[in-house]
């Protein structure tokens, strides 16, 4: 079961590693069309989270995925409100949230309980 976990594990990373780079082409290959407007940094948010899930299965640990997640959602979000002028009234809000989120894992990473 390990070897399917870790191929599972693989094909999100890829895939979501595939969503942040290229998010356009992805959607022509899984959807039939080209993803366009506020479909781009929606589908990159969507590749963080699968690069995060992948990461906690290889290692075993959903503490680590998340802090991955958190913090690289925290990044990406603030350099699209700096670089892209399109941003909605929650853009602010969501990175600060995950800016927490992100310092509270960090916190907890070294707990006992944390796994």
């Amino acid at each position: 079961m390990v070897r399917v976990l870790d191929l599972a594990a693989f094909a999100e990373v890829a895939t979501g590693l595939a969503l942040v780079a290229v998010p356009s082409f992805v959607g022509r290959l899984l959807l039939g069309e080209l993803l366009t407007g506020p479909a781009i940094p929606t589908a990159r948010v969507a590749g963080i989270a699968l690069i995060a899930l992948g990461v906690a299965c290889w290692t075993n640990s959903s503490l680590f995925g998340m802090l991955i997640y958190s913090a690289a959602v925290t990044l990406y979000l603030a350099w699209l409100g700096l670089t892209d002028g399109s941003t909605g009234v929650l853009l602010w809000p969501a990175v600060a949230v995950h800016a927490v989120l992100t310092a509270l894992l960090w916190r907890g990473r070294n707990k006992p309980d944390a796994t």
